[in-house]
């Protein structure tokens, strides 16, 4: 949602002194250096009263509240959120009527009360949360502060605020029996959500309210794009965190674009967050910028091991090199060549085959070098993997694991798929899947 946000006016909290919040996250923006951080939800009413929730500097937790001029939240965790492959269920739950300070505002992270913080202010009792004072004006945003900044680099699901009930997170979810995660409860039991309560983005991007109170959002700014990639079912992207011999592209879009953004040659790396140990998997790259140094394919574990400048002269390593002709580089060897390059705004098909250890490649849906064989080295663990030697700008690539978007851009065409799992521009080929955590599991 980066540049995106939500908003909406208000009216008379029903209890403002009671609300929960309750959303499903995934971080794509890796460690988080900005001290504002990524604001994932705002109510506003003026400097004086008011309440946010952000990823700060560092990757901590931040909740912040002022009411009448004091600051009656001032609270960072000292866990670290890095994690820019799983969702976090986060939720607080504030009711300042209780007693004990301890139950006038409590953090669940995936089910769990988070109980380490630095406090700089903690809740009175009895007083009115900013937050619930905030009236009109497009004041309550998901995404951004007050001012149109520091927008939440991320994907949002299941957002509810309940107006006037504390509720914990075993309402919005539950443990799995079989695998013991936290997992979501698509639609849990509230019993009212109050005068400016609501429930959205449940399937999809749509921002009208499920709660049955009618408190549509609007997007503010920016693009909501809809995505495959949900709580149930995560889907690989590129990982921001893995940073190879000091040198890795920039990431965009979701982590999903790739690019090189250095004044001088040198080689930069793009890795996926999901690894492959067996089965069958498809993936797509749209070339935004190709060039002749452009190498995408898979690479083994051993790869990131060696944390090498350049891993396409690395065992382990498997590609397409679209340079001299187009060839096929395998432990950093020429196997084959002269197959044909690939230009801007071609498509990349990618099917890799862990149980035969064979990849294709394909061009714009037709196979254009039909079952290589990958690596024998690093076989544990392969990762979908780009490389290449360029300046600032010079090569830009933009990976579909399955969620049906170039960038911002949706696919044209929809290939047919038979697992069901993923929206490809090209048909899926037989017995392959998208690599996502469904994939993985099937």
């Amino acid at each position: 949602m980066a540049n995106t946000f939500l908003q909406k006016n208000t009216v008379t909290a029903t209890d403002a002194k009671k609300f929960t919040y309750s959303g499903w996250l995934k971080r794509t923006g890796g460690v988080n250096t900005s001290s504002a951080g990524d604001r994932f939800y705002i109510g506003y009413l003026d400097g004086n009263n008011r309440t946010y929730f952000t990823f700060a500097g560092g990757d901590s937790l931040f909740m912040y509240n002022k009411t009448g001029g004091t600051e009656q939240l001032n609270w960072e965790s000292t866990r670290k959120f890095r994690d820019v492959n799983s969702w976090y269920h986060i939720v607080f739950s504030a009711d300042s009527t209780q007693a004990s300070q301890g139950d006038r505002f409590k953090v669940y992270v995936n089910g769990v009360e988070e109980t380490s913080f630095t406090k700089t202010a903690s809740p009175g009792q009895n007083f009115n949360w900013g937050n619930q004072l905030a009236q009109s004006n497009n004041t309550l945003r998901i995404s951004g502060g007050e001012a149109g900044s520091n927008f939440f680099d991320g994907i949002m699901s299941h957002i509810h605020f309940i107006d006037g009930i504390a509720y914990p997170a075993s309402t919005f979810g539950e443990t799995d029996a079989t695998t013991g995660e936290w997992k979501i409860k698509t639609s849990p039991t509230i019993s009212n959500y109050g005068n400016n309560g609501f429930f959205i983005l449940k399937d999809g991007n749509s921002v009208t309210d499920q709660s049955g109170k009618g408190n549509n959002f609007t997007v503010g700014g920016g693009t909501l794009t809809k995505t495959e990639d949900n709580p149930s079912n995560v889907f690989a992207t590129l990982n921001p965190l893995v940073n190879n011999y000091g040198e890795m592209m920039a990431l965009t879009q979701g982590n999903l674009t790739c690019e090189s953004t250095t004044s001088s040659p040198a080689w930069k790396t793009a890795v996926s967050t999901l690894g492959i140990t067996s089965g069958k998997y498809y993936w797509e790259v749209k070339f935004v910028n190709v060039h002749n140094a452009y190498n995408t394919g898979v690479m083994g574990s051993n790869v990131l091991s060696a944390n090498a400048q350049n891993p396409m002269n690395q065992n382990g390593w498997t590609g397409f090199y679209n340079y001299d002709g187009g060839e096929i580089r395998t432990d950093g060897n020429l196997t084959t060549n002269d197959y044909g390059t690939y230009s801007t705004n071609d498509i990349m098909g990618v099917a890799c085959d862990m149980d035969n250890y064979t990849i294709t490649f394909y061009k714009n849906g037709v196979a254009h070098v039909s079952n290589a064989s990958l690596s024998t080295t690093g076989r544990d663990v392969v990762f979908p993997a780009s490389c290449h030697y360029q300046t600032n700008g010079g090569a830009q690539a933009t990976y579909n694991f399955g969620n049906g978007y170039f960038g911002t851009t949706a696919v044209s065409s929809a290939g047919t798929n038979a697992s069901n799992n993923g929206i490809f521009e090209y048909d899926v080929p037989t017995g392959f899947t998208a690599l996502s955590t469904k994939g993985l599991n099937t």
